[in-house]
């Protein structure tokens, strides 16, 4: 199942925590980087899928390391939709910062500076939509996993998973509702 799937299961599914406004929260911070640094929503859909795949290496590398359960840990702490340089700076290292920058740049047009600029809300959102998945209070880790995260690292790399496409989806799914 494809990870927008995933999101739509936890939007109908109590036990997890997505819901209507966290998605539009997320939705609303995107459209607001369209119309301002970004330039065009064609545009932030490619910025955001390039910041999602190297959000997606870099959680697959810290589950290697420390499991399943530092990599919820990292999303509780750190999703949101305002600007946090702690959460940019648990994922990357300057360095990595630096060539996220660069590669979403020649990919987008967009300068590097600015792009670099925007990391700290663009990884909080990343995070942000994969705790949709997370389980609700009271329901456990082990009993509840986290099935938006889930999709999202257990990618085969075939190009299925997709912030940009995700966060267009989610966009279309919000207007129905």
């Amino acid at each position: 199942m494809g990870l927008f799937d995933q999101v739509v299961g936890a939007l109908n599914n109590p036990n997890q925590q997505a819901n209507p406004g966290q998605l539009s929260g997320i939705l609303d911070t995107v459209q607001q980087l369209a119309g301002g640094q970004v330039g065009s929503a064609a545009n932030t859909q490619k910025l955001m899928s390039v910041v999602g795949s190297y959000v997606r290496s870099s959680l697959q590398d810290k589950r290697r390391q420390g499991g399943q359960d530092l990599v919820e840990d990292l999303i509780d702490q750190f999703a949101g939709t305002s600007p946090s340089m702690a959460a940019l700076q648990s994922l990357f290292s300057q360095e990595e910062q630096q060539h996220l920058a660069e590669d979403a740049s020649q990919k987008t047009g967009i300068n590097a500076a600015t792009v670099q600029a925007m990391l700290p809300v663009l990884v909080p959102l990343v995070l942000n939509f994969l705790k949709t998945g997370s389980s609700s209070q009271g329901v456990s880790r082990s009993a509840q996993p986290n099935s938006v995260l889930g999709a999202f690292l257990d990618s085969d790399g075939d190009g299925d998973v997709d912030m940009g496409d995700a966060l267009s989806m989610a966009s279309q799914f919000m207007r129905q509702g």
